[in-house]
Order: C-alpha cells, then structure tokens, then sequence
C-alpha cells in the first residue's frame, strides 16, 4: 500500500481534459478540468486533498480514517485529505476518477464511460 503524488497526477492527467496547474500563492500544483480543481497535492508532501461528495467524505472516513480525513478549508464543501502513504491504490484511483467526474462536463464523462467499454 501507498502511492506517491506522482502517481495520482499520473492517474489523473490520463483522464481527458485534465491539466496540473501549479498556484504560486498556495506553493504547489492543483489537478483541474478546465479551471475547476479536483485534487492538489505536491511532490514534497506525503498527502493530498481529493474532491468528494459529504456522502462519499462520510463513507472514506468512516472505512479508513487512518487513510482519510476532512480537509482543511474545503472539508466542508466534501473535499478529503489523503495519507499517500496508506493509501490503497486501487480505491484511490477510483477516488480521483469520481472528483474528475463530478468537475468534468457530463458529455466529457459520458464520451469517457463509452470509450472505456
């Protein structure tokens, strides 16, 4: 278990319309569609915020509190704060792919769904 940031951006710019855009003020990269950010993190750092619903904030916190918690500032907005370090990568990934689902446009994600089989 554990993955590292590299590895969620990796996950991440696979996804289509993806960009990291690093944000001077806050010191490190964003993971974005378009101008609307899904996850940040930073290659220095063992964690990372991912966006999610309270309802899936909820459930990951609940399943794996040692993995996950509320984030700083946009917690409450759903948002989640990831040990990398504990981090099952298969359920992380799905993580990351649900906060760009719910920041894409429905016909980027429905062209996606279809591609994917």
């Amino acid at each position: 278990m554990g993955i590292t940031y590299e590895q969620l951006r990796e996950w991440a710019l696979a996804l289509p319309g993806t960009q990291e855009v690093f944000v001077e003020g806050w010191g490190h990269p964003t993971l974005r569609y378009g101008d609307k950010m899904f996850a940040a993190g930073s290659p220095e750092s063992s964690h990372a915020s991912v966006k999610a619903s309270l309802e899936e904030q909820a459930e990951l916190i609940a399943g794996a509190p040692d993995v996950y918690e509320v984030a700083a500032y946009t917690g409450r907005y759903g948002w989640v704060r990831v040990d990398l370090t504990k981090a099952d990568a298969r359920e992380l990934r799905q993580v990351v792919t649900e906060a760009w689902r719910r920041t894409a446009p429905k016909r980027v994600v429905k062209a996606y769904d279809s591609a994917q089989g």
